[in-house]
């Protein structure tokens, strides 16, 4: 339901249609009997309604969305194309998809080693997962019945919450919640400066802090989105000309679009574990904000 106005003109998949055909029906009674209500409660103090909001009517034939259903289709390919690649490991006759997994894992493992640091390869699980599952969202829209999750908003920000709940959980675990705080007030300070810079200092980045979720969501969403517009307002400029002779260079910027997105954002949070994440021997606590890497929202 929650399509927003900024994401319209998109056609709706055949597999969104066939999925809501059958599910949305219950799945409308549910959301006509809780969310809808908790939803129209809320926005009645603003003088507005959730459909006026979200920029729909709720009903069956959009209860479930597009960007929900595709995202959950991202994370079964997900799967299933990693134990395709994996198939039968072997160290003796490697697989050209073992091969491709391999060269896989070194790049991002040499990523969170260079930025994190040697310690920060237990948090590779988490990252690998974000790189594989924003290319493959990134990707799918360049396959006929799908298209990209990530050109919805609402999918590039539950991302962009989920590396920002995570860099906050791993630099609480580690140093503590006043500790971690304390690396929001810069270096140590005299006395003087200290009670004036640093007030201030905590203050700007606390907000740089806050807002990274919606940059780092807005920054693909973006891209993602303003990717496919252009490959669909440019194919059919004149066709059927331009429909033959210009989707493969498209296609091609498309996707070299997808793999930059999934580095810039995959990068972007490996740097913010690194500014809270130190090494075991790095007693930190004496600098709060001497971080070597230091990103900007």
């Amino acid at each position: 339901m929650f399509l927003l106005a900024a994401e319209g003109g998109h056609h709706t998949p055949l597999i969104v249609e066939f999925i809501n055909h059958y599910l949305g029906e219950p799945v409308h009674r549910i959301q006509m009997a809780t969310t809808h209500k908790w939803w129209s409660a809320f926005f009645a103090n603003f003088g507005t309604t959730p459909e006026k909001v979200f920029g729909g009517e709720y009903t069956a034939e959009n209860a479930i969305p597009w960007y929900t259903i595709m995202f959950v289709i991202a994370c079964i390919l997900t799967i299933i194309l990693i134990n395709i690649f994996k198939g039968k490991l072997s160290e003796d006759d490697p697989t050209q998809g073992q091969l491709t997994l391999e060269a896989g894992f070194l790049a991002i493992k040499g990523l969170v080693v260079s930025v994190i640091g040697e310690h920060g390869f237990k948090y590779f699980p988490v990252v690998a997962t974000f790189a594989v599952l924003v290319l493959i969202s990134n990707l799918m829209g360049l396959f006929p019945l799908f298209m990209s999750p990530t050109a919805s908003v609402n999918v590039t920000f539950a991302l962009a919450i989920s590396s920002f709940v995570y860099y906050n959980y791993v630099g609480i675990s580690e140093n503590g919640i006043l500790k971690h705080l304390a690396h929001f007030t810069g270096p140590r300070l005299p006395l003087l400066m200290t009670l004036i810079i640093t007030p201030l200092i905590f203050t700007v980045e606390l907000i740089s802090n806050m807002i990274r979720p919606f940059t780092l969501g807005v920054r693909l969403f973006a891209n993602m989105f303003s990717d496919e517009q252009i490959f669909a307002q440019i194919t059919n400029l004149y066709p059927p000309f331009t429909q033959f002779l210009l989707p493969l260079p498209l296609t091609a910027l498309a996707v070299f679009v997808a793999f930059v997105q999934t580095l810039v954002f995959t990068l972007l949070s490996m740097i913010y574990i690194s500014e809270v994440s130190h090494p075991p021997h790095d007693h930190h606590g004496e600098e709060p904000h001497g971080e070597p890497v230091t990103a900007t929202a």
